[in-house]
């Protein structure tokens, strides 16, 4: 895989030695000091904090913060799980950041893309991005020629089997995919899907918006 072409612009050549910070904890209870510290001890000057689920697709700070950012500034997180849904999402934000000329450093990690090295990682996080989805595609497909050649009957089935299922699950963590892509993939409908993943019904932990059109 090329990685994503904003990952290859030249960093900013003024980069203006602002610090802003990032962090997020799961749930209410847990508590945000650390990150605080950590990230006001690294120099940011402001920080953003979320208290929701990563896998949660609307996170309101996570946007203000990516909205405060100018060319030249530098995003700080204290992990990169603290950013990333997943390590595709992860990748997009980061390609947005340098394209806008903005910084990004993660200090767990010690990630910075203002560095060679830095850029050099995430070249090979874009990589390894593609190559699990492959993986994954290419794991369903070989899953259903074996099921045909067993002769099950394959296309709308009236049931997802538990392999089903787990190859639907791990196609819903990859933020490009949408839930009429996968159901194409794997031969049912859209409908299928919701009864047999109740993470997709409303209130579920997984906010995938359907693409139009009839189940």
């Amino acid at each position: 895989m090329n990685p994503p072409d904003d990952l290859n612009l030249a960093e900013p050549i003024n980069l203006t030695g602002t610090f802003v910070g990032y962090g997020r904890v799961s749930t209410r209870e847990q508590n945000l000091d650390r990150q605080d510290i950590a990230l006001t001890k690294a120099g940011c000057i402001r920080v953003f904090f979320d208290k929701l689920s990563g896998k949660n697709t609307d996170r309101p700070e996570l946007a203000a913060c990516l909205d405060y950012l100018r060319p030249g500034d530098t995003l700080v997180v204290l992990s990169l799980d603290r950013l990333g849904r997943s390590l595709q999402d992860l990748i997009t934000i980061v390609a947005e950041l340098r394209r806008r000329g903005v910084g990004f450093r993660s200090l767990h990690e010690a990630l910075d893309t203002t560095t060679p090295g830095g850029r050099l990682v995430f070249h090979v996080f874009a990589a390894l991005a593609e190559f699990i989805r492959e993986l994954i595609v290419e794991g369903t497909k070989e899953g259903l020629a074996a099921a045909r050649a067993r002769g099950q009957q394959l296309g709308r089935p009236r049931a997802m089997d538990a392999e089903t299922i787990a190859r639907a699950r791990r196609l819903l963590t990859q933020p490009e995919e949408t839930v009429s892509s996968i159901a194409k993939l794997l031969g049912v409908s859209r409908a299928t899907l919701y009864r047999h993943i109740p993470e997709l019904q409303p209130g579920g932990l997984l906010q995938v918006t359907p693409a139009s059109g009839p189940a």
